[in-house]
C-alpha cells in the first residue's frame, strides 16, 4: 500500500529517511530529519510517498516541483528514493516510481528528471527497467557554498 505521507504519517516516515541519509554517509539526526521534513509538508514544497509492507513502513519517494521556462509547464525531481535493507527485492522501488509517474499525469508536468551515481549499477538499472532515458545532451554542473 502506498500513501501520501501527511503530517499524521510523518512519524512513520522519520526513520527512513535517517537511514536513507546514512547511506549517503551523512551523520543519522532525528530531530533534524523530522524537522526538514515537516516544513517540506506544511509549506507544501515536495511530495512524498511511503509504501508499507502489511503496515510496516518499506520505502519512500519524495518528489520537489520545478518548471521548464521552455516547455512551460511543471516538472518533478526524484530526488529521495529509498528501500529499507528489509524489503529490497519485492518490487518495492518500482511501484514508487510508477506512483511518481501517476503525480506527473495528475499535475501535467512534462518530465520526471533525477540524478544517480555513475557506480549506482542498481540504481542504473532500474531506472532504465523503468522507462527513465539516460540523457547524453546535456552536462550536469553544480556549485557548492562548500
Amino acid at each position: 500500500m502506498i500513501k501520501q505521507v501527511t503530517l499524521e504519517t510523518l512519524q512513520d516516515l522519520i526513520p527512513l529517511f535517517d537511514a536513507y541519509r546514512q547511506f549517503y554517509e551523512k551523520d543519522s539526526d532525528l530531530k533534524l530529519a523530522e524537522e526538514f521534513l515537516k516544513l517540506r509538508i506544511v509549506h507544501n514544497e515536495s511530495v512524498i510517498y511511503m509504501i508499507y509492507n502489511e503496515d510496516k513502513p518499506a520505502g519512500f519517494v519524495q518528489l520537489y516541483p520545478l518548471f521548464s521556462s521552455t516547455r512551460l509547464k511543471r516538472f518533478w525531481i526524484l530526488n529521495d528514493l529509498f528501500v529499507s535493507p528489509d524489503f529490497r527485492g519485492k518490487g518495492f522501488s518500482k511501484q514508487l516510481i510508477e506512483e511518481s509517474k501517476n503525480l506527473c499525469r495528475k499535475t501535467d508536468a512534462c518530465a520526471m528528471l533525477l540524478e544517480t551515481s555513475i557506480n549506482n549499477s542498481i540504481g542504473n538499472s532500474l531506472y532504465k527497467q523503468t522507462g527513465f532515458e539516460l540523457r547524453d545532451d546535456a552536462n550536469f554542473y553544480e556549485w557548492s557554498t562548500k
